[in-house]
């Protein structure tokens, strides 16, 4: 991730058009129109070799005839050209260029990637950043730019949308202008060449007239990189995406369930769950629920309260809640009681709260002030149906009144193009939240109650995860050894039993057997009932070939059905490799649910962990979720919550509840497998049976491959535990130095409130008097590629008594440190150990300079610094603070 020079394609000091013409209708006379006429306060320069002019200014015939170097460069010139005018504009000192030409590669031709990466390599050694190609520019309203050839110049506003479509964006500032919604920037990004979603949405974020980010995307490229960039910028504003390609097809793996279950765009979905963006479907749809979270509007919950003059449009608004998900509120015995005496007594006497289609204004408002009071919905929705025998506008204007000094969850509808229209520009002007539709309003309260869940979790501090068995990962390597030795890549299902219980998954104890004679022996031993079970590398799915044999109550039952197995297969399937059997008693656990686990490796979000519900039906019933690791027992409770079988596991009838927990902890379990184990390629657990007294895995298959072969990586970089290690202060006191986690929120809020307010402030710059949740959430949860924090413990505790963070720039060019030790703890050379620390790893992601500011009151911090080889420098006259600066060596 780099916006190293994305400041020259928004705020350019000059511009440069590579391919300006006067032909009517050209793309390079429809760039220069726009870019003309856009309002850019420095200058705009064309370069033709064939005009004097363009567009009654002066034009230059080449790159080395313009008067000053152009900050950005927009280019539509032939293919072919386009490398060698890049190495010219780095030459001149130009810093970004979009290319509007296509005929790079579009289609995988290979000689056009090959010229694709001939305008990369012209650009790397002069830092110039490449937007394009095969793109329809930029606009940067704001600042007066219109480097693009679209038809319609947006407005100035707060709105930033980012696509890989030209088409799409040209539709949507199109829909756009006819509303009145401005922009703060459009990039159309078309190939992703250099500049692509990770490096827009960090600038983005950062961005001050930017208050929420919109993207199209098609596919991303660098799949950390852009989770990396979207989960900071979903702290601070929202993000919303359209992804196009909803369908599953190529998302194929024979040898897995898994595989076959975990579609690309299941995959999309979890990555944009889990950065706190919000996904919709349509570009309307986009649009709507931008306007919806600007609103301000936020709501706790998923319950949904109906007040309509119409019952039949309050019934859609019910059908669209529940194909959504969404809950209809259940109004309390003293809300209806409330209700009843101030209503007629043919209102619908629950929720969709009908109050009849002559309801004036202050029906409107008994029904709503009781909806209100009572706290039995998380949003109410008003809908008003124009009638002859009531006045719609005047029931807005009475709703509004009470609405008016309240900030409140409500949305409305106001129906009718005539009728309707003076009423929704009333809400309009007082920046309520309305719809055309009750089936809009409806999905905009799934908008705001999807974008609050996925926010909360984003932000949410989770539980302490329990540490793996220290000698699992030897354990489970060395099962993977046998196998890859023995020239194979499935595991056995005694060896996948062996793997999953050294990461202590509950199984069933298996034993292999090469006959029927020996089947029987071992199910002697092991107890009655038994299952046999065909073990064959050469069969995936042993149902399918009566593989599974079940309840079994005898040595002879077992001795017949192994040996009628064996041979049934070996003539059904002679190219099979046969093993034998498995062995393992039969597991009754009459009302357990069947479940799936499973892991899968996708090409670009690399491993991803699947949740539903299992057994031979599974593809069938699709009834799952994907969720990108690391999991934590909070994520992985919503993935079970997002599936359709979650409501059964809460117990229903006579049915009792199963053990959530055991579920969630085996999620986390499986986790932590996929980060240790890198070379297991695709793992089944199915079915995983799960009832009120826990959970076990009845049946898995395991897919490896030698260490060689390399993984996707982890789109999400996991805590790095490898960098813990012990320290020694100069005083002699030995401490636990290890990165922080997210589950040490508590304890660093301790920390900080055990310290003296001028230490506090000295850190911080503020006096702090409460440390909530979001100002600790900052601190300890991180995003491990471009930030870390290191705390110091005590031998023997969990209690934090010093804190070194470090974040990076997206360069990686520059750091920012702060540091802190507990008052307490004070002069006991800790402080230094940790800025030791801190510089250690700086030098091992590559950081060339760390930085920091410090008060100029806070000498022992100056002091410390000078030692560590830091240079001080001032900042603006008056100011109270000094920077400092260390140039590292590697």
């Amino acid at each position: 991730m780099s916006i190293r020079n994305l400041d020259a394609l928004f705020t350019p000091s000059s511009i440069a058009l590579i391919g300006a013409s006067n032909r009517p209708g050209s793309v390079g006379a429809v760039l220069a129109k726009n870019l003309f006429e856009g309002g850019f306060a420095g200058p705009v320069m064309t370069v033709n070799p064939h005009e004097t002019a363009i567009r009654s200014t002066l034009n230059y015939h080449s790159v080395a005839e313009l008067p000053i170097a152009p900050d950005l460069a927009v280019i539509c010139t032939p293919p072919n050209t386009v490398p060698g005018l890049v190495k010219e504009l780095g030459e001149r000192g130009c810093r970004a260029a979009v290319v509007i030409t296509a005929g790079f590669g579009e289609g995988d031709h290979a000689e056009g990637q090959a010229l694709k990466q001939a305008v990369l390599d012209a650009a790397r050694p002069y830092l110039m950043r490449i937007v394009g190609p095969n793109c329809l520019g930029i606009m940067a309203p704001h600042a007066g730019i219109n480097a693009s050839f679209a038809h319609v110049a947006p407005s100035s506003g707060h709105l930033a949308f980012v696509t890989q479509s030209g088409a799409v964006a040209t539709s949507v500032l199109d829909w756009a202008e006819s509303r009145g919604i401005g922009f703060s920037h459009m990039a159309s990004l078309g190939a992703m060449s250099d500049v692509d979603f990770g490096d827009m949405l960090y600038y983005l974020a950062l961005d001050p007239n930017t208050h929420a980010i919109l993207l199209y995307v098609e596919a991303v490229s660098e799949a950390r990189k852009f989770l990396s960039a979207a989960r900071m910028a979903s702290r601070n504003k929202p993000v919303v995406v359209v992804k196009a390609g909803r369908s599953d097809a190529g998302a194929k793996a024979a040898m897995s369930h898994t595989g076959a279950l975990a579609g690309a765009d299941a995959v999309y979905d979890a990555a944009f769950r889990r950065a706190g963006m919000l996904r919709v479907k349509t570009l309307d749809e986009l649009f709507q629920a931008v306007g919806t979270l600007a609103s301000g509007v936020k709501i706790k919950g998923d319950r949904l309260a109906v007040l309509t003059n119409g019952g039949g449009i309050g019934v859609l608004a019910v059908d669209e809640l529940a194909e959504g998900n969404g809950r209809l509120a259940e109004l309390s015995p003293k809300t209806l009681a409330r209700l009843d005496a101030r209503l007629p007594a043919t209102w619908s006497h629950g929720n969709p709260v009908d109050i009849l289609g002559d309801a004036p204004g202050e029906r409107y408002v008994v029904a709503l002030e009781a909806l209100i009071e009572a706290n039995d919905a998380d949003a109410i929705l008003i809908i008003n149906c124009p009638t002859a025998v009531a006045d719609s506008y005047e029931a807005a204007q009475t709703v509004i009144n009470t609405l008016h000094t309240r900030h409140l969850p409500v949305l409305s509808c106001w129906l009718g193009e005539a009728a309707g229209a003076r009423a929704r520009q009333l809400f309009a002007d007082r920046r309520l939240p309305f719809y055309d539709t009750p089936e809009q309003a409806v999905q905009a309260f799934a908008h705001l109650w999807q974008y609050q869940r996925n926010h909360e979790l984003l932000m949410e501090t989770p539980p302490a995860v329990t540490d793996l068995p220290e000698d699992a990962p030897a354990k489970a390597n060395a099962i993977i050894d046998t196998v890859l030795a023995d020239g194979r890549e499935v595991l056995t299902e005694p060896e996948a039993s062996a793997l999953l219980a050294a990461f202590s998954l509950p199984v069933v104890p298996a034993r292999q057997a090469q006959n029927g004679d020996d089947a029987a022996a071992f199910a002697a031993e092991m107890g009655f009932p038994a299952v046999v079970k065909i073990l064959s590398k050469d069969i995936s799915h042993k149902s399918d070939v009566g593989g599974v044999k079940t309840d079994l109550t005898s040595a002879e039952a077992v001795r017949q059905a192994t040996d009628d197995m064996l041979e049934r297969i070996r003539q059904s399937m002679p190219e099979a490799r046969i093993e034998g059997v498995n062995m393992q008693p039969m597991i009754r656990r009459p009302g357990a649910f069947e479940l799936i686990l499973g892991v899968a490796e996708d090409p670009i979000f690399g491993p991803v962990i699947l949740f539903g519900q299992g057994g031979t039906a599974v593809e069938v019933i699709g009834d799952r979720v994907i969720g990108l690791p690391p999991l934590n027992p909070l994520l992985a409770r919503e993935m079970i919550e997002r599936t359709q079988i979650a409501r059964l596991l809460k117990g229903y009838r006579d049915r009792p509840s199963v053990d959530i927990e055991a579920i969630v902890l085996a999620l986390v379990k499986l986790s932590q497998l996929v980060i240790r184990l890198p070379r297991v390629v695709s793992l089944d657990i199915n079915p995983l049976l799960a009832d009120s007294g826990g959970v076990i895995a009845l049946d898995a298959r395991v897919v490896v491959r030698e260490a060689s072969e390399p993984r996707v990586p982890m789109t999400i970089r996991p805590y790095p535990r490898e960098l813990a290690h012990d320290i020694v202060t100069q005083a002699g006191q030995h401490y636990h130095l290890r990165p922080i986690r997210p589950e040490d929120e508590n304890a660093l809020v301790e920390m900080l409130k055990r310290s003296e307010h001028h230490d506090v402030r000295l850190r911080f710059f503020a006096a702090i008097q409460r440390f909530d949740h979001a100002f600790a959430a900052r601190l300890t949860q991180l995003d491990y590629d471009r930030e870390m924090a290191f705390v110091a413990l005590p031998q023997d505790a969990e209690s934090i008594l010093g804190a070194v963070h470090l974040i990076a720039d997206p360069d990686l060019e520059r750091a920012e440190f702060a540091v802190m030790v507990r008052s307490d703890t004070k002069h006991s050379g800790l402080g230094y150990c940790l800025m030791q620390a801190i510089l250690d790893h700086a030098r091992r992601m590559g950081i060339t300079w760390v930085e920091g500011e410090v008060m100029l009151e806070n000498q022992a911090m100056r002091r410390m610094a000078r030692e560590l080889g830091f240079k001080e420098q001032p900042l603006e006259e008056g100011a109270d603070s000094i920077a400092l600066s260390l140039k590292l060596d590697h």
